[in-house]
């Protein structure tokens, strides 16, 4: 059973950066994934990696802003976002799925396991 936390959230003003981390327990086969929600709106999928860490995709707001990466151990996973704006606001949350590679993209479903999410604050 994968266990999941995240940190490295926190407020920043438009145009800023931020790290997020996930410490993966027991998710090293596993594709991982981070997903952020904001008050009214549903969970969405912003980028997600292979088991192997070689296959990466992101949603496509975030494309060429955020670059997601797993440690070699594949214990660890990051979410380097930059030139943040306020619409990346939410509460991110690191997922696994127990597959190699997801069939469907950033799709809820398919993540299984879940981290508390961790507070993305952008202001303008």
């Amino acid at each position: 059973q994968a266990q999941l936390v995240e940190s490295g959230g926190g407020s920043v003003q438009a145009g800023g950066s931020l790290r997020l981390s996930c410490v993966a327990s027991g998710a090293s086969s596993y594709a991982l994934g981070w997903f952020r929600q904001s008050p009214g709106k549903e969970r969405e999928g912003v980028a997600e990696i292979s088991a192997g860490g070689a296959l990466t995709r992101y949603a496509d707001s975030v494309k060429g802003r955020f670059r997601i990466s797993r440690t070699k151990t594949k214990s660890e996973m990051y979410l380097q976002m930059n030139l943040l704006q306020p619409e990346d606001s939410g509460i991110y949350y690191c997922a696994s799925a127990p597959v190699n590679w997801p069939g469907t993209r950033l799709a809820v479903a398919t993540y299984k396991t879940w981290g508390q999410g961790t507070q993305v604050t952008v202001s303008s």
